[in-house]
């Protein structure tokens, strides 16, 4: 399971060292794409592959599920972690997510988000903000 809230840089080659905690759970391949609310996701190749599956049963009729699988797709990278840890973020998904030197690596069960920290902070002081009408929202499901 991949959690956790983890600080890194960029280093001037483009890449990002993943939490060492993390590595054996996300594997030696894994596939980097853009997320959503302006992150990356990383995902371990399995739950990659579980993914894809799910959107290619999806109608491609409705203009919803064309367009969330080209975000999806289209943008996707396998990315494959160095001796060190490290990925290559290629420079579209940096520039989609504007990432600068400071990110966060947050795990989010099945993957990985990665955020610009000052987005991530952002994100997270309005959602802290939020957690008791979001919890109440979401006990209806059962949560």
């Amino acid at each position: 399971m991949l959690i956790g809230e983890y600080t890194h840089t960029i280093d001037e080659k483009k890449r990002l060292a993943i939490p060492a905690k993390i590595r054996k759970e996300l594997g030696v391949k894994a596939v980097i794409t853009r997320g959503l609310d302006n992150c990356l996701f990383i995902y371990p190749f399995k739950e990659w592959q579980k993914l894809v599956e799910k959107l290619s049963n999806l109608p491609i009729g409705q203009r919803d599920t064309r367009e969330f699988s080209r975000l999806m797709l289209a943008g996707a990278s396998e990315v494959d972690l160095d001796t060190l840890g490290r990925i290559l973020v290629p420079d579209y998904l940096r520039k989609y997510a504007q990432l600068k030197k400071n990110v966060v690596i947050a795990g989010v069960y099945n993957r990985l988000e990665i955020w610009d920290e000052a987005k991530w902070d952002t994100f997270k002081n309005q959602s802290e903000k939020e957690v008791d009408n979001i919890a109440e929202r979401l006990g209806g499901l059962g949560v």
